[in-house]
């Protein structure tokens, strides 16, 4: 399995100097020589996990029922369907949106008719866990299965650093039965609420949630959470984050991070609609590491005078951000986590989004729709050095002016279809 740092290295390797030049084909050799040895079968534990075949978790069952495994099973709770968004309230035309995929997978250009794909619960034996910490520590796990295959979800793919981690051979952390809901940087806030809350809601309902391993660190907002979910926090079972982990039975949860089916019940866990909400809220970053606003201090005076209240977030636990959110009808904000918290603004809020369309991210459209909300977008320029995610926007105080008027004319309309 070859990694997308695998190829950019092996893109580069022609700029190396000739001992490195030599350095890295020798690593070549040995990774294709890895790959021939497994597809002829030999186990990837031979080769140092340098190559290991991905498998579906659905593949998988059915090939351990055939086995013999008896308690391996795949239920689907949901099934791949197509969904019917809305345009931006601010953009009369599909083909005027990105088409961009970028590091997504799909395009804003996709929202009004992206595909959710199926939610599903598996159990399988003899799994193994490896969590890994990158460069930056953030946290990302991989998935094998008996047979040292790779199961392949969304958000869990087995790199090299998971390869690296076995070679290490850390002692491994064993459960007879367990549940894993865990995918990469799950303490993002972002990530969090979207893809891990769903999670958590799900097992809640079905009964299930006995068997769920947690990091032993998790966040202020994650604790939070579960105890607005009225768990206990100190009651899941835990483990290091950095030691691999076996479990005899396992199961997991294959789900679409932004499908209505699994947002829509989180708010109704954490965030009942507020009597009367009517907020109109602007959520600056002015006090953020990156992606700030050069010029904020221009273009609020359009948003003030149009009736919204600036907030920063880091001043708000997260039970008052809930509730605030609860409150808010208008949500407007340059693009960062911040905007995740429209998952909790009463169904047909109205979110206006400013963002960088150079580095188009489809989440929070993606996100907006699920939740049944309108989303619009004020386009953005790039500001000062950087990685495309972490560069610093100014915006046209003119194009916030057209989207407010924009917004003011939807502000009364109906929300539009409702995703399927």
């Amino acid at each position: 399995m070859r990694s997308t740092s695998d190829g950019a290295a092996a893109a580069s390797a022609e700029g190396l100097g000739p001992g490195r030049r030599l350095a890295a084909r020798a690593r070549r050799g040995v990774r294709e020589a890895c790959t021939i040895g497994v597809r002829a079968g030999l186990p990837p534990s031979w080769v140092g996990y340098r190559h290991v075949v991905p498998v579906s978790a659905q593949d998988h069952v059915a090939s351990m029922r055939a086995k013999g495994v008896a308690f391996a099973r795949c239920e689907t709770i949901h099934a791949r369907a197509v969904a019917r968004n809305p345009l931006p309230f601010n953009v009369a035309d599909r083909d005027l949106l990105p088409a961009d995929a970028g590091w997504w997978g799909y395009s804003m250009r996709d929202v009004p008719a992206r595909t959710s794909e199926e939610t599903f619960i598996a159990t399988i034996p003899d799994a193994r866990i490896v969590p890994v910490h990158d460069w930056r520590g953030e946290f990302f796990p991989a998935l094998l299965t008996r047979d040292q295959r790779a199961l392949n979800l969304r958000e869990m793919k087995f790199r090299d650093a998971h390869a690296a981690a076995l070679r290490r051979g850390a002692p491994p952390q064993r459960f007879e039965r367990a549940t894993w809901i865990c995918e990469r940087v799950y303490d993002n806030h972002s990530h969090w609420l979207t893809a891990h809350l769903p999670k958590l809601v799900l097992l809640r309902d079905r009964g299930a949630l006995g068997e769920v391993l947690l990091p032993r660190s998790p966040t202020p907002a994650m604790r939070a959470s579960l105890r607005m979910m009225g768990l206990d926090p100190d009651a899941f079972r835990t483990v290091d984050g950095d030691r691999p982990i076996e479990v005899a039975r396992l199961t997991i949860l294959g789900t679409d991070r932004f499908r209505p089916e699994l947002l829509r019940p989180v708010r109704e866990a954490l965030a009942p609609v507020a009597a009367a909400p009517t907020r109109r809220v602007y959520v600056s970053r002015e006090r953020a590491r990156m992606r700030k606003l050069a010029n904020e201090d221009e273009i609020w005076p359009l948003f003030e005078a149009a009736g919204f209240q600036r907030v920063f977030m880091e001043e708000l636990d997260f039970p008052r951000q809930v509730r605030l959110m609860s409150e808010t009808t208008v949500l407007a904000a340059p693009h960062g986590a911040g905007l995740t918290n429209m998952m909790f603004c009463p169904p047909g809020a109205r979110v206006l989004e400013i963002a960088w369309l150079g580095f188009p991210n489809p989440n929070f459209y993606a996100l907006a729709s699920a939740m049944g909300h309108r989303w619009g977008i004020v386009a953005a320029q790039p500001r000062g050095p950087g990685s495309p995610l972490e560069r610093d926007m100014y915006v046209d105080p003119a194009a916030v002016e057209t989207a407010l008027d924009a917004l003011a004319r939807t502000a009364a309309a109906p929300a539009g279809p409702d995703p399927v």
